[in-house]
This record gives C-alpha cells, sequence and structure tokens, in this order.
C-alpha cells in the first residue's frame, strides 16, 4: 500500500485544518495518478480526482484504517475511470496469449547484449517514465488495472481482488500477463516497434532438451515461463524454487530475461503522475473546507477565503451542477 495513503489516514484522525489539507493533498495525488494510469487523459483524470474526493468526504471520517481507506478508494476511482476511460487505438483488441509474450530468439539475443548499449540506457528518468506510461495504456484493460493497482499503487494481491471483485488466484494470472506485456511494450516503443505481435513466438533458450512440437520449448521452459511472476514475488514453494532456481542459471537467456522482466516491474512501481499544481491548490482548499464543515470544525482562514468565493473553476460543469 502506498505510504501516502497510511500518513492521510493518520493526519485525518487529528482533525486539524493543517492536517486534514495535507491528507486531502495527499489523497488527490494518489486519486489522480492512478486515474492518469488507467486512463490517459488528464481532463478524465482531473474530473475523476474532483468527484470522488467529493464522495468520498462524508466517509473518510468513517476509515479509520489505511486498508479500509485504500480499497474504499480504489474501488470508488475505478468505477469513475471506467466509466470515463476512452479507448485507444492502440491498444489490442484481446489479451495476447502466453505464447505470444514470449520473446523471440531475436529479442533474447538484444537482450544478451551488453545494457549500456540498450535504447533505455540513454534515456533520462523523465523519458523512461513517459515511455512506461504509454506502454501501460497500450496493454488491455483487464491486465492494465491489476498491473496499476499491484505494482504501481502498491496493493496487495487480497486488496486488487477485494476492489476488482476478483478471485486471488485470477489477480495473480493477470498480473504476470500485464508485467509481460508492459514489459514487451516498452521493449516495443524503446526499439521504435509500433505493431502488437500477431503470432506465438517461441521461448529461445539454449537447452539440451529437445524442442516440444511446433517449435516450442520443452514443457519445462514452458512452465517456468508461466510462473516467473510467482517466482520473482517470492510466492513458489521452496522445492520448486529452487528446481526453478537451478534451471535459470543453466541458462543465459533465462537470466537475462528474468532480470529485464525484473526491471520492468520495478519501472512500474517509481512511476508517479503529480497533478497539475494550477488544479490542486484550489480544490484542495475547498474540499478541506467542506470536510470540516461536515465535522463542525472551524477552519483556518486561508480555507475560507478561498471558499467564500463563487463556483469553484476547478469544477466541471458537471460538479457544479451537483453542488
Amino acid at each position: 500500500m502506498r505510504p501516502e495513503l497510511i500518513r492521510a489516514t493518520n493526519l485525518l484522525r487529528l482533525n486539524t485544518p493543517e492536517a486534514v489539507e495535507e491528507a486531502i493533498s495527499l489523497l488527490q495525488n494518489t486519486v489522480y495518478s492512478f486515474s492518469m494510469k488507467v486512463c490517459g487523459h488528464p481532463e478524465d483524470a482531473e474530473d475523476t480526482m474532483q468527484e470522488v474526493l467529493f464522495r468520498s468526504l462524508r466517509h473518510l471520517a468513517k476509515l479509520k484504517d489505511p486498508q479500509e481507506l485504500a480499497v474504499w478508494l480504489y474501488t470508488v476511482t475505478r468505477n469513475r475511470c471506467w466509466r470515463m476511460r476512452r479507448k485507444s487505438a492502440n491498444t489490442p483488441a484481446s489479451i495476447l496469449s502466453l505464447d505470444e509474450l514470449m520473446p523471440s530468439d531475436e529479442e533474447l539475443g538484444l537482450l544478451l547484449q551488453d545494457a549500456k548499449k540498450s535504447p533505455e540506457g540513454n534515456l533520462l528518468l523523465a523519458e523512461q517514465h513517459h515511455i512506461l506510461h504509454q506502454a501501460t495504456l497500450r496493454i488491455p484493460a483487464p491486465l492494465r488495472i491489476v498491473l496499476v493497482l499491484h505494482d504501481m499503487e502498491e496493493l496487495t494481491t487480497e486488496q486488487v481482488a477485494q476492489v476488482l471483485e476478483l478471485q486471488q488466484g485470477s489477480v495473480r494470472i493477470r498480473l504476470h500477463r500485464a508485467r509481460l506485456s508492459v514489459r514487451k511494450e516498452m521493449n516495443n516503443l524503446l526499439s521504435g516497434t509500433t505493431e502488437h505481435p500477431n503470432s506465438a513466438t517461441p521461448f529461445a533458450k539454449k537447452s539440451k532438451g529437445a524442442r516440444a512440437k511446433g517449435g516450442q520449448r520443452p514443457d519445462e521452459c514452458r512452465n517456468l515461463f508461466a510462473n516467473l511472476s510467482e517466482y520473482l514475488d517470492g510466492r513458489v514453494e521452496p522445492l520448486t524454487c529452487g528446481q526453478m532456481r537451478t534451471h535459470i542459471e543453466a541458462c543465459p537467456s533465462c537470466i537475462v530475461f528474468l532480470r529485464d522482466l525484473r526491471a520492468a516491474i520495478d519501472r512500474c512501481q517509481s512511476l508517479e503522475i503529480s497533478c497539475d499544481s494550477a488544479v490542486a491548490p484550489r480544490l484542495r482548499a475547498i474540499l478541506t473546507q467542506e470536510y470540516l464543515r461536515m465535522l463542525a470544525i472551524p477552519s483556518a482562514k486561508k480555507h475560507t477565503q478561498f471558499c467564500n468565493e463563487s463556483p469553484p473553476s476547478c469544477l466541471s460543469s458537471n460538479e457544479r451542477g451537483k453542488s
């Protein structure tokens, strides 16, 4: 879970104007960042942030536990995002199979080259984040939402399952495919490839075992590929983990691909998208004033000055109609 949500929960308990304002600031950034990662459009993210936080005000005082706050906030935000999201022309119509997500011989050959020669090596952090965001928006929505909630918003598998109303096993399956998909899309963007793969490519690996029929890798390799996320997240039984480690360490291609997948996950965990500085302060002041009013707590003077002005320009026309 994001530390911001834990801090916001603790601040709301203080019930002071300063603490409430800081808590709402943290919630603003959380909702906006999440909305941008899922929707990709600033206008939609701003509208979602406004509506979600106004709807949440009456519930904030009741949510004493950070986990309750996280599940509530992401559930409401997800519902709003799903209604508002716009389909991207770059998003594939269907979810790719594991075979289609396996790297080709050519791709693995490139990964085996010196990391300093990789196209990502010369990119600034801001450029990497931009490309990662674009790659995230290119993967199917059912996978994207799981990736964002788990790897970017730091929710546990159980919490993601609650937000999305899925079984935990389904969350893990989607998470693995989402990680493979975003890794592939980011590499495609870095190399200038724009087309989505439409045919299966084998998981190339120089091993002693013979290839299975149809040019695919033996079952051992395919099973390994299907469980890489479980391996990286430490969710594999010790005996199986040992077997996987032995298999990986004997194969340079497996090592480099696992390293690349791990790097993709790390990049996801570092992605942050901040709210527009022109919108955030005004909306925060209005939300703080309203929250304090609901709790019958005197507000600070600076909040009153903001809220005595006539209808806030930061609100959308729909929200002004609901006010």
